[in-house]
């Protein structure tokens, strides 16, 4: 991170700080850009893909998934 930038921003009144962290949040998905996966994030993809594999059949509906989901939270 630029050290310089964030001492900039750290001058700014609190109102202009929020405004521009509230504006670089915006931005963000109109850059498309998706960050990697975390090695513990590939990893757990790789144990579901393998689970999967392993057991083709073990699957839910969505139908079931969205019931169940919608049930928990009490809709």
């Amino acid at each position: 991170m630029d050290t310089d930038l964030l001492n900039q921003a750290r001058q700014l009144s609190l109102q202009d700080q929020l405004e521009s962290v509230e504006a670089l949040w915006d931005s963000i998905p109109k850059r498309n850009a998706v960050p990697p996966p975390t090695d513990m994030q590939k990893a757990e993809l790789d144990r579901r893909l393998a689970d999967h594999q392993a057991n083709p059949h073990d699957v839910l509906a969505w139908s079931d998934v969205k019931t169940a989901a919608l049930a928990r939270i009490g809709r």
